[in-house]
């Protein structure tokens, strides 16, 4: 059995443009605003230092928009995770969110496990989280943690 430890990194959010929101379904009208961010490559290293997951294309996004005449914000978290040669004991422990305004704290989230069944292929994995519209206006940044995990090397 190996360990994987914690490692933490952060996305800067900022306003863009409502391009590439088709396949999340996203409502699209005038006065919405989205905000973006993306880290091309994440890699999360075991206790000896060699590497045992990693995530690319990860990507934020944030929508304020109007569903049946009401404010709604969301959260979308999209990225590909890799087991490297590794899968996990239990049900992988994945990733923790904290969201902030500058140095202020907003929310914290957890997703749940990665959809990461096999070793040695990338998996494509989404996440979407109600936000409050308060929140979606101050949110600037956003901690993506890698939580510890025991997994066993293939």
């Amino acid at each position: 059995m190996a360990d994987l430890i914690e490692r933490k990194t952060t996305i800067d959010l900022a306003e863009a443009k409502p391009t590439g929101l088709g396949d999340l379904g996203v409502p699209v009208h005038d006065g919405m605003i989205v905000k973006k961010g993306k880290l091309h490559e994440f890699t999360q290293l075991l206790a000896d230092g060699g590497v045992g997951r990693m995530f690319q294309n990860l990507r934020v996004i944030a929508v304020k928009t109007a569903v049946g005449g009401a404010p709604s914000a969301k959260l979308f978290i999209l990225l590909e995770a890799f087991g490297d040669n590794n899968v996990p004991v239990v049900a992988n422990s994945s990733f923790d969110l904290k969201l902030y305004a500058g140095t202020e704290c907003l929310l914290e989230l957890s997703p749940g496990s990665l959809f990461l069944p096999y070793a040695n292929f990338w998996y494509d994995n989404r996440f979407v989280f109600d936000l409050s519209t308060d929140a979606f206006d101050r949110l600037n940044r956003l901690e993506f943690i890698a939580k510890a995990d025991q997994v066993v090397a293939l």
